[in-house]
């Protein structure tokens, strides 16, 4: 073997064993440590809790967490439209409607932040003259005449029907209201989402028709074909549709702008005037 290799490996060793170990006193220091935590926690009366316990109304009423504020909101909202559909139309102020939907411990900032922008900015309440709310429905109807009355004027005017939601919505005891207008009134579901329009039902326009027209109208399908389809098909069976169907378009005739040329006058010739005068003196 080298004896150089040996030397080296002779003094590593007498650097090793003169440096101080000190894994042994950490592993003595963390033993230990858990002792050192048994006796002080040993020392701890049994009567005297560590930690201060959660104060549930103090959580409710932070004011610092927007799902809180936002909750109370919509409890709010949610009232408000409940009891105008029992026909409480006479308005609150804030300290009653909290009352009545038991949130009295709300804290002073929502209280502001529901007077200065929550309840004044949401689309369905209404802040009256005094200072008040009251809810705010999509349409103005307080009995089965006025409903009636709206329908048939969205008729005459050709703006359709109402979706049944908000009709439920803004009329108060609305079931019993549209039970005794069975007759009056016809239910389109909307093939998109599939909720209920409301449409007057105009007796005038309803025509006798045939059952066995009826019966052939009924037995084809044209859910799944659109209009170009429908046109092939009726052209193959020897049938013209129409094609000046939908609006037409006013062509608006453009006018003619007026000729910007400039009229050229022509010069008149020397002594024209006295044509009939002069005379040719070639012959003399």
């Amino acid at each position: 073997m080298d004896p150089a290799l040996l030397r080296e490996r002779e003094l590593f060793k007498k650097r090793a064993l003169s440096t101080p170990t000190v894994e042994k006193k950490k592993k003595d220091e963390n033993s230990s440590a858990p002792r050192d935590d048994s006796k002080k926690k040993a020392k701890v009366p049994s009567n005297v809790s560590a930690a201060p316990k959660l104060d549930v109304v103090n959580y409710k009423t932070m004011t610092g967490s927007s799902q809180y504020k936002f909750g109370v909101l919509a409890k709010i909202v949610r009232h408000m439209k409940s009891r105008h559909q029992e026909g409480d139309d006479h308005p609150l102020t804030l300290d009653e409607i909290l009352d009545e939907t038991n949130q009295l411990d709300v804290g002073s900032k929502v209280k502001q932040w529901l007077l200065s922008e929550a309840l004044i900015s949401n689309p369905k309440i209404e802040v009256t003259e005094e200072g008040k709310f009251i809810f705010k429905p999509p349409y103005k109807i307080k009995d089965k005449k006025s409903l009636l009355r709206l329908l048939r004027n969205n008729d005459l005017k050709g703006l359709g029907g109402i979706l049944l939601e908000d009709v439920q919505e803004s009329l108060p005891h609305c079931d019993k209201a549209l039970k005794s207008l069975q007759n009056e009134i016809i239910y389109i579901t909307r093939p998109i989402d599939k909720k209920k329009i409301v449409f007057f039902n105009d007796k005038s326009d309803t025509l006798p028709v045939d059952e066995e027209f009826q019966k052939l109208w009924r037995s084809v399908a044209v859910e799944s074909m659109d209009d170009q389809k429908i046109e092939e098909y009726l052209e193959k069976q020897g049938i013209r549709s129409m094609q000046d169907h939908g609006p037409k378009k006013i062509l608006h005739h453009k006018r003619k702008k007026p000729n910007q040329r400039k009229k050229v006058f022509k010069k008149p010739r020397d002594n024209e005037h006295l044509a009939d005068v002069l005379e040719t003196y070639e012959d003399k």
